[in-house]
């Protein structure tokens, strides 16, 4: 508003912090929404790759090792061991959880082959836009008459 529509309505004028500005434009950048949507595309994918590992994956390893749960696989360092991991952790035991972070290993390497494909997926659409980009149009029809315009006219001067 202009300063005569402030004093008639009475309005104070109030000026917006530079630092808000600023922090306006950043969170309005492309970069920064498309960094939120892949923090939201990634915890979606993670508990995809979670369910995968836990109910896909272990249940067959189990089976492999002799019907032991994988996921409860695990080693008392000191301490009383009880049936479960989560048992034995509650009793006051110290325990290596090796079945968990095998799990994590196993997460990680899947994710990692995902991201893996995605990115060379990725690059190879952008080089394939690259190349369509590089191809120049042809000429417009005003482009080729003006060009022959040009060449007749160096003709002429030789």
């Amino acid at each position: 508003m202009s300063d005569l529509a402030n004093k008639i309505t009475g309005q104070i004028p109030v000026k917006e912090p530079q630092w808000l500005k600023e922090f306006k434009a950043f969170i309005m950048r492309g970069n920064v929404i498309d960094l939120a949507v892949g923090v939201v595309i990634g915890a979606a994918f993670t508990a995809i790759v979670t369910s995968m590992v836990e109910d896909l994956f272990n249940p067959i390893l189990g089976l492999l090792m002799g019907g032991m749960d994988f996921s409860n696989l695990f080693v008392v360092i000191s301490g009383e061991r009880k049936a479960t991991l989560a048992a034995t952790r509650d009793g006051g035991a110290a325990v290596l959880a090796v079945g968990k972070f095998l799990n994590a290993i196993i997460k990680f390497v899947i994710v990692g082959f995902a991201v893996f494909w995605m990115v060379k997926v990725l690059s190879k659409l952008q080089a394939s836009k690259a190349v369509q980009d590089a191809k120049a149009p042809p000429p417009t029809p005003t482009e080729a008459l003006l060009a022959e315009i040009r060449d007749e006219l160096r003709a002429r001067k030789v």
